[in-house]
């Protein structure tokens, strides 16, 4: 099972994991991760565009290389997109598997891959002004574990 979805409004993190952990009651482990818009660093907002003919089915596709990589159930992959401000979940990705390893492992390929080589722009307010935000060199690195 894989649920995937781009957002353009508020979502509740909890009102999306039971029912996915409810539709896998044989599932050993689920694990989770949830990217907020980070409070602080004087940040007032953060716009997350997109390209539509590619983000979708590019979410899709890395959902599947997920299930094809490791022995996985379900994944479960939400992305906003538009106007967010501290405090709200941009993304959520969890994995139900047998085993923890591959719930674990699975997530975080898949966050790599939203983090440095996605279908997003991320720009932040801070003190009025907007600015583009970028990968990092680690998320880069991050993202090198996972090539074969």
């Amino acid at each position: 099972m894989r649920n995937v979805r781009l957002l353009t409004a508020p979502f509740d993190p909890n009102a999306e994991i039971d029912p996915f952990a409810r539709a896998h009651p044989e599932a050993g482990a689920i694990a989770s991760f949830v990217g907020k818009v980070r409070p602080g660093g004087g940040v007032e907002a953060l716009e997350l565009s997109h390209y539509p003919p590619l983000t979708l089915p590019g979410m899709e596709t890395l959902a599947d290389e997920a299930m094809r990589r490791w022995p996985l159930m379900g994944v479960l992959l939400l992305h906003r997109t538009g106007l967010l401000y501290p405090g709200e979940p941009i993304v959520m990705v969890a994995a139900v598997s047998s085993h923890r390893r591959a719930a674990f492992e699975a997530t975080d390929f898949v966050m790599d891959h939203l983090k440095s080589d996605s279908w997003f722009w991320k720009r932040e307010q801070v003190g009025g002004q907007w600015r583009w935000i970028e990968p990092r060199g680690e998320d880069h690195a991050d993202l090198k574990r996972w090539q074969a």
